[in-house]
């Protein structure tokens, strides 16, 4: 009888529980996001519309990541998490209602992505921060290429199903079974049990005894860190400026209506094709144990996600664009799995929140300026010339940090491991 081997990572129940309440979970976010993307076209058919979705994203997170990183490492990620995941439940169950009760508006799609982008500014770093406590620092990378298929596999049903969903029952319908899917996760870290991690020791501050004063020296620490830490820190910008240029799938209604002529399904499965090719990455990944010259392989991967980003600026085609589409999400897929493990194999547990959060400033500011200014250049210049030009700056950029960096270059992915993974049961 043929035996299937199971990924390392899944071996261990509570990360297993997190794994499958994620994958739910993520179809559901990822349905609402193709849902709000057409919603808004259909509102408004200017492209700056649709970029402001990335300006209602990145707000929040320039205002509360930093903070947001403290909270992960001084309180319990999990009942963090149980907070979070609860109220952007309730943040989607009111977009569902005004949508089907027909009291929905620009302004308050705006406000509601704003709000629920907020929490998930503090929901982030303690789950990112979460996995080194769930398994052991030997099955990290395949955690995290786990976490990838969870992500890439919610990304590929979510923009599927909202295509179908908004074609047959309507927008307003996308957005309650998003509220509904955050219930897998809910249920997922109840089922876990308590987690154990390593707190942030109260800083000692001579003759200031203010909470504030506290979580301005906690902060501190985290931004230093990572400011001394040159392969954290290159990859961070490597993120930055990757998806900054090359953020252009916010355009992929207007490319889906105006250039390649597709209906709503069809748009469902285009914003679904870099998902395709970061799962096909993450599939192979999950059975290896390490990616050999990671450095060099990171910035492989996203100079070809800019030259990806360029064909899909200048095809004409559906399948070409298809093609286009998936062999960015398997470059950016790559690169994401790469810089999640070092990150987190570099950073002690007790500051894992806090690095994470100012890496969320970087990968999540990244793409959501870029959307900002992939509208802008659209609006201005048409979407063909925001999309090539995007994908240009992409290439430029990590020549850039090639240079600038070469930590990055000599990295290979065998160097210590800092303390805080499980080491334990699981």
């Amino acid at each position: 009888m043929l035996k299937i081997p199971i990924p390392p990572a899944l071996q261990h129940r509570r990360y297993r529980l997190l794994w499958l309440g994620l994958l739910i979970s993520i179809a559901g976010t990822r349905m609402q996001l193709a849902a709000v993307l057409w919603h808004i076209s259909e509102i408004s058919p200017l492209p700056i519309a649709l970029g402001a979705v990335g300006l209602m994203d990145i707000l929040p997170v320039l205002v509360f990541s930093l903070l947001a990183g403290v909270f992960a490492d001084s309180i319990n990620r999990r009942r963090l998490i149980l907070v979070t995941q609860t109220s952007m439940a309730l943040f989607a169950a009111l977009l569902g209602w005004a949508t089907l009760s027909n009291r929905d508006s620009l302004w308050l799609i705006y406000a509601v992505m704003a709000a629920s982008a907020s929490v998930s500014t503090f929901d982030l770093p303690a789950r990112q921060a979460l996995i080194p406590n769930l398994v052991p620092a030997s099955v990290l990378t395949n955690a995290f290429s786990m976490n990838s298929i969870a992500f890439q596999l919610g990304s590929i049903a979510g923009p599927a199903l909202a295509g179908l969903v908004l074609a047959h029952l309507g927008i307003g319908y996308a957005y309650v079974f998003n509220a509904v899917s955050y219930l897998a996760v809910i249920v997922a870290l109840i089922l876990m049990g308590p987690v154990e991690q390593e707190l942030m020791a109260p800083a000692p501050i001579p003759g200031a005894h203010s909470r504030l004063a506290g979580w301005r020296t906690s902060v501190t620490e985290g931004l230093s860190f990572v400011a001394h830490q040159p392969v954290i820190f290159s990859s961070m910008l490597l993120d930055f400026f990757a998806t900054f240029f090359s953020s252009a799938t916010v355009l992929l209604p207007i490319f889906s209506k105006d250039i390649l002529h597709v209906d709503v399904v069809g748009y469902g499965w285009l914003i679904a094709a870099p998902s395709v090719g970061a799962v096909l990455v993450a599939i192979v990944l999950t059975f290896s144990r390490q990616v050999p010259r990671q450095g060099p392989v990171l910035l492989g991967a996203v100079a070809g996600f800019g030259v990806a980003t360029i064909v899909f600026g200048l095809s004409r085609a559906f399948w070409l664009t298809y093609a286009a589409l998936v062999l960015t999400g398997a470059t950016d897929g790559l690169s994401t799995i790469i810089r999640n493990t070092v990150r987190q194999l570099l950073t002690p547990d007790r500051l894992r929140g806090r690095m994470t959060s100012v890496n969320q400033i970087f990968f999540r500011g990244g793409p959501e300026l870029g959307e900002l200014e992939a509208g802008l250049l659209a609006q201005a210049f048409g979407p063909v010339v925001s999309v090539v030009s995007g994908g240009i700056g992409c290439i430029l950029a990590t020549l850039w940090v090639w240079r600038r960096y070469p930590s990055i270059r000599g990295y290979t992915g065998d160097e210590p491991v800092r303390a805080g993974t499980q080491t334990v049961g699981g």
